[in-house]
């Protein structure tokens, strides 16, 4: 009888405040609104990133936009300049011949 009440003794020394630990799945019911309000704060927070991303997103298609707008007036002022190097050419020529079909390729009522 000494040596079962010394053993008890013996295993309340070694841990006194043992207490049983609680799996994920016990514990996340037991603190039912913490952990709803976990994830219902990981879901905003994971939507504020996605919004961030979004803004940060249309914010370089905003550039991207610009830049081709600037592009495309560049090709077209060059298109033209050509157009009318080319038509300055076409008269100087004698015959008319060279003038006349690049006035049907422009498609131009001169």
């Amino acid at each position: 009888m000494a040596s079962s009440s010394s053993s008890s003794s013996a295993s309340n020394f070694q841990n006194p405040n043992k207490k049983k630990t609680l799996g994920l799945i016990a514990n996340a019911l037991k603190r039912k609104d913490s952990f709803r309000q976990f994830f219902a704060m990981s879901g905003i927070f994971l939507l504020s990133l996605r919004s961030l991303g979004q803004k940060y997103r249309l914010n370089d298609l905003q550039e991207d936009t610009a830049s081709l707008k600037e592009e495309q007036k560049g090709l077209h002022d060059r298109m033209n300049h050509i157009k009318r190097s080319l038509l300055h050419e076409a008269s100087l020529d004698s015959t008319g011949l060279f003038a006349s079909r690049l006035h049907l390729l422009f498609g131009d009522d001169q």
